[in-house]
């Protein structure tokens, strides 16, 4: 089938039924009305819109190799520098109706389910694995516009460095018996986010050598038997687009997810009982260079949402004739060029890898991720510091409608705009920074791959810091 519409989107994941828990309560009748999905749910379907807009077919779509039909441009393994950029497009055009807000819209799934179909060569010849599997997947979920979701973290139970459960119970999802219908999976998992409002969920589990796990990965619909969603407290306070303008709209929600005795097919297998094979395959897969350049993709109209905030603040309340404001301002200039700057350079810089498609420049894009965790909170924290006390002096649509209307319109207009201008402004900023949704988005961005600290230092190990040591060495000999 080609590319599905919202509608199409939203009646699928209704009629899943998938078992989804939030405050205590299991959400029963059609998901897309719970106040806490709705708002997200519309803002998902509207981006399969796009998908069928005549305008926007060519940035949005591609025709699929093996039916001929219209599918999502998202899944296209490139072959070229020009479809790295495309994909680039594309990803971004998604982004700006959310403003970068959603970190999980479809697209970062279908490109990581991309790039380990790419890399299914990995898995031939090994024991307990199989890459038809996976290639197939990709395609099902390519030809159906699924939607899906992952988790690969688990419950923090222990950050010691040689943790072992020794629960009589499982804590961490793992593998409890192999049949001949498939492996039974329980224990649980942590952030699937948009969990219970995707068509599907896909689980890497990398092995620990010293605890003889040896690791697995599968896939599974998200109404599967025995698979609950547990949810964290929702974010969507109201409705309203004036006071809620971000979290009304985006809040994607987090889930645990529990297996309680989950039954996976074997040909929704895609290895187990393989420890070298779990250690190692999401690292030599291309699923690292892609996904960053997917976030990155995203990163940078989030980047540029800030900086409109920050200018939209420094103009309404005329700011703009202080240094520290200017120099507040160009920081997050600074960190949009480098972002764009960085993008840019990993596509001139790809090169075709072993799987056959034209990767990004890993190296490249791995400095921005270093930059990003750090620049983001400082944006947020720039917000507040230009807006101050106006960030505090924001009510709700309803008091403008209300007798004290009058004394609004006096006491909070700014040098640009009218009272309800201007509060409206800052409600986004609010929203944007220091809401519940807003203080989530900058926890999200500092840890979205992972610990600062040791992405920072794989990035000392891995790059090639020895022709640089040789010009010193030339200088001393000299």
């Amino acid at each position: 089938m080609p590319v599905i519409t919202g509608a199409q989107y939203i009646d699928r994941i209704n009629k899943l039924q998938s078992e989804v828990w939030i405050d205590g309560k299991k959400v029963t009748g059609n998901i897309s009305e719970h106040p806490a999905f709705k708002g997200i749910m519309k803002s998902q379907a509207h981006l399969y819109d796009l998908q069928n807009d005549e305008k926007l077919k060519d940035v949005m779509t591609y025709t699929s190799p093996t039916t001929g039909e219209t599918v999502g441009l998202s899944f296209l393994m490139p072959k070229t520098k020009e479809d790295l950029a495309k994909k680039r497009k594309m990803v971004q055009q998604w982004a700006r109706e959310s403003n970068g807000m959603m970190g999980r819209s479809p697209d970062y799934m279908n490109t990581t389910l991309m790039t380990l179909a790419a890399s299914a060569h990995l898995l031939e010849g090994e024991e307990n694995c199989f890459p038809e599997n996976i290639k197939a997947y990709y395609e099902y979920v390519r030809e159906n516009d699924l939607c899906l979701t992952h988790t690969f973290i688990e419950p923090q139970v222990d950050r010691g460095f040689q943790f072992w459960e020794d629960s009589t119970e499982p804590i961490a999802a793992k593998i409890v018996d192999r049949t001949k219908e498939g492996l039974i999976v329980k224990g649980a998992r942590l952030l699937a986010t948009q969990g219970g409002i995707t068509d599907e969920m896909l689980l890497v589990s990398v092995g620990k050598p010293y605890d003889d796990e040896s690791g697995f990965a599968f896939s599974i619909p998200s109404n599967t038997k025995g698979l609950r969603f547990i949810c964290r407290e929702s974010f969507v306070v109201g409705d309203s687009p004036f006071d809620y303008p971000l979290s009304s709209r985006y809040e994607e929600m987090d889930t645990i997810v529990v297996f309680d005795n989950v039954l996976v097919p074997w040909n929704r297998v895609f290895f187990y009982d393989n420890l070298d094979v779990s250690y190692s395959y999401l690292g030599q897969s291309s699923f690292q260079p892609f996904a960053l350049h997917q976030v990155l993709s995203r990163q940078i109209v989030k980047t540029e949402f800030m900086l409109g905030i920050v200018q939209s603040i420094i103009e309404t309340i005329n700011i703009s004739g202080y240094q520290h404001v200017q120099e507040k301002a160009t920081e997050i200039i600074v960190a949009l060029e480098t972002l764009k700057a960085l993008i840019i350079k990993s596509e001139v810089e790809a090169k075709r890898n072993e799987s056959g498609l034209m990767q990004p420049d890993f190296s490249t894009l791995k400095v921005a991720i270093n930059i990003f965790p750090k620049v983001y909170p400082r944006f947020t924290e720039i917000v507040q510091l230009l807006g101050a006390s106006g960030l505090v002096s924001i009510p709700t649509k309803n008091a403008f409608q209300s007798p004290i209307k009058k004394d609004l319109d006096q006491y909070l207009q700014s040098a640009a705009h009218n009272a309800e201008d201007r509060v409206k402004l800052f409600r986004l900023a609010w929203d944007a920074t220091m809401s519940s949704f807003g203080t989530r988005q900058t926890l999200y961005e500092r840890f979205f791959f992972g610990d600062p600290i040791r992405i920072a230092m794989a990035l000392y190990h891995e790059y090639d810091k020895q022709p640089y040591v040789e010009i010193v060495k030339k200088k001393l000999e000299n």
